[in-house]
């Protein structure tokens, strides 16, 4: 199964407000493991970047000046994702920047059911605590400490490992992923790879000098201690 974990920047919050995206990343899962491949793509949104979003990213508009713009890119970023499902914490916001740029130039959109929404999930396992990225990040143990600014790369990178801990840890088909068929043509019955009692009990630890100290200790509190009414 190929998924993509993906991020976008952009000017604002609103396109159709003229607001433009300035920088996708994405990560390719394949069965809910990274493969290394990535696709990072700053892009000139032929407009000046807005003091609040420049905060936000830090992407100015020298640096994003000889960037390609979107309709010089579309194509190989839809190429990328493909079918793969995209992983996406607060999906609307960024598919919604991603449709519209994309028919803006004539471009296939993408279905919105394509889209995992990480933030749903966090939402439903976690009833009313925060889920925004770095509170997640804080509740699975996650580094994000090089996330000083926003970045579409870097976030994607961090959902990834957020997205593998909501969905049940690094390895989430572990010991379930195997049909009982498969476990028999291995040598084993349907329940064998679960944890057996011991053959033997374990020996006691108690030496008979401390049982024989505890019970002239015990003989010494009189006829009301609780070790005589239940030992």
């Amino acid at each position: 199964m190929r998924e993509i974990v993906l991020d976008t920047e952009t000017t604002g919050f609103e396109p159709g407000q003229g607001d433009r995206i300035v920088e996708i990343g994405a990560v390719e899962l394949w069965n809910h493991l990274p493969t290394g491949k990535t696709y990072h793509q700053y892009i000139n949104p032929e407009r000046m970047m807005p003091k609040e979003a420049f905060e936000v990213h830090g992407l100015g508009d020298d640096f994003l000046r000889d960037k390609p713009v979107f309709r010089h890119i579309g194509q190989a970023f839809l190429d990328f994702v493909g079918d793969a499902k995209l992983v996406i914490h607060n999906a609307a916001f960024d598919m919604k920047f991603l449709n519209a740029e994309l028919g803006w130039i004539n471009l296939p959109t993408l279905p919105w059911d394509q889209a995992i929404d990480t933030l749903a999930i966090a939402r439903k396992r976690f009833p009313g605590s925060p889920a925004s990225l770095d509170a997640l990040c804080r509740r699975f143990g996650i580094d994000n400490s090089a996330r000083e600014k926003h970045g579409a790369l870097l976030d994607s990178e961090i959902l990834a490992e957020v997205y593998l801990e909501l969905v049940g840890g690094r390895q989430p088909d572990f010991a379930l992923g195997t049909s009982s068929a498969d476990r028999s043509e291995a040598g084993g019955g349907q329940d064998e790879w679960r944890p057996k009692p011991r053959p033997s009990p374990l020996p006691g630890r108690i030496t008979e000098a401390e049982t024989a100290a505890h019970t002239a200790f015990v003989e010494t509190m009189g006829d009301g201690a609780l070790w005589k009414k239940f030992g």
